[in-house]
């Protein structure tokens, strides 16, 4: 098995600071420190696809660009790196969705993936006009992903849904190959939309006995559907040439963040609905010590960040140690970022995958193997 490794786009700006955001909070002030123009993040975009990573994760919300338009533009400036679009179900119609994906399938060669958030704060659904509750939009969640599989596969869709209708619904032309679906959820209702529809499920970076029972939860609710789910971890890194280097970075990212930000960041974090950001919450519970919640799984980015807030921290050995590590649980691909997200991709990309090659684990996806020339007339 060789694991698959993707890097973010900072489409809320960058920093050599962490830059908060997200689940109804806005970007912190860091994040005017690199804006996100395309010049900088097709430079990020170059980086990852030059060192391995096949993919690259855009979030979507209030606080940051639409992920749909920036990776489109984006795109023209790279040749081989995946896009993983983050995307709300409630706010464009499934068949539209299904023939966006289409064309940019197309006009890419083949290099979209969808992450599909259902959205887990009511308050910033309801700033885009959807009104309904946490489980009724993952239901719906459920009867677009349902129109829009079908739509792929060149039919025509009659659906009238609890939440969704199309009549005639069908694609002019369809997707190749059809762009797997990502799926994050930590809810009940989550996971069994996940099991029903979900190539990918993405879990936040929690310790590894918790991890192993998320993927224990969604592989037996999976086969009671009669499928198969692979399974994606988000998480940040810190890693250097020794443990001492990487300790020292997140001790710096630590003593950058304001009291009064944490505290506003938490506050507003704590509204949350999310399960999942619930349980990002409950591994630091808003302190700044005993932040290294398991080996060199360190808990400090959530305190001003929602969403992903655990960074795996240390050597480049330690690191490569951990992700075996999750490997060993079921966990096929990582979907990774660092601040500021150019430098980071090159400290991991330089110093943590060339030994996960070593050891028969990854390879490098882009990787082309020279012909073998005859020479003629050699003599």
């Amino acid at each position: 098995m060789s694991l698959t490794f993707h890097w973010f786009l900072p489409t809320n700006g960058d920093s050599r600071h962490v830059v908060g955001g997200g689940h109804g909070t806005p970007a912190t002030a860091s994040g005017r420190d690199r804006p996100p123009t395309v010049a900088y993040l097709s430079q990020i975009a170059r980086a990852a696809e030059d060192l391995g990573f096949e993919g690259a994760l855009t979030p979507t919300g209030a606080w940051c660009e639409d992920a749909w338009l920036t990776t489109a533009m984006v795109s023209q400036a790279s040749e081989r790196l995946k896009f993983l679009v983050a995307f709300r179900p409630g706010s464009v119609s499934p068949t539209l969705a299904a023939q966006m994906a289409s064309t940019f399938q197309r006009q890419t060669g083949g290099r979209l993936l969808l992450n599909v958030v259902t959205g887990g704060e009511s308050q910033e659904q309801r700033a885009y006009g959807d009104f309904l509750d946490k489980d009724d939009r993952y239901r719906r969640t459920g009867e677009f992903l349902e129109i829009v599989r079908a739509l792929w596969e060149g039919k025509t869709v009659d659906l009238k849904g609890e939440h969704l209708q199309v009549e005639g619904a069908e694609l002019a032309r369809v997707p190749d190959p059809v762009p797997e679906v990502y799926f994050g959820g930590s809810s009940p209702i989550a996971g069994e939309i996940a099991a029903r529809h979900a190539d990918v499920y993405l879990t936040w970076g929690e310790p590894p006995a918790r991890v192993a029972e998320k993927i224990a939860w969604i592989r037996g609710m999976a086969a009671q559907q009669g499928r198969t789910v692979r399974f994606g971890i988000r998480l940040h890194v810190i890693t250097r040439d020794t443990a001492a280097q990487a300790w020292a970075e997140a001790d710096r990212l630590l003593e950058g963040f304001d009291p009064e930000t944490v505290r506003s960041v938490q506050a507003g974090l704590a509204r949350s609905e999310s399960e999942g950001q619930r349980r990002m919450l409950a591994l630091h519970g808003g302190r700044r010590d005993g932040l290294e919640i398991h080996p060199n799984l360190w808990a400090g980015i959530g305190l001003v960040r929602g969403g992903a807030g655990t960074a795996l921290v240390g050597s480049h050995e330690e690191v490569a140690e951990r992700i075996k590590e999750y490997a060993g649980l079921g966990i096929e691909e990582f979907v990774l970022s660092g601040y500021p997200h150019l430098e980071e991709a090159y400290w991991f990309g330089e110093g943590v995958l060339p030994r996960l090659g070593r050891e028969g684990v990854w390879k490098h996806p882009f990787a082309v193997q020279a012909p073998s020339v005859q020479v003629p007339f050699a003599g």
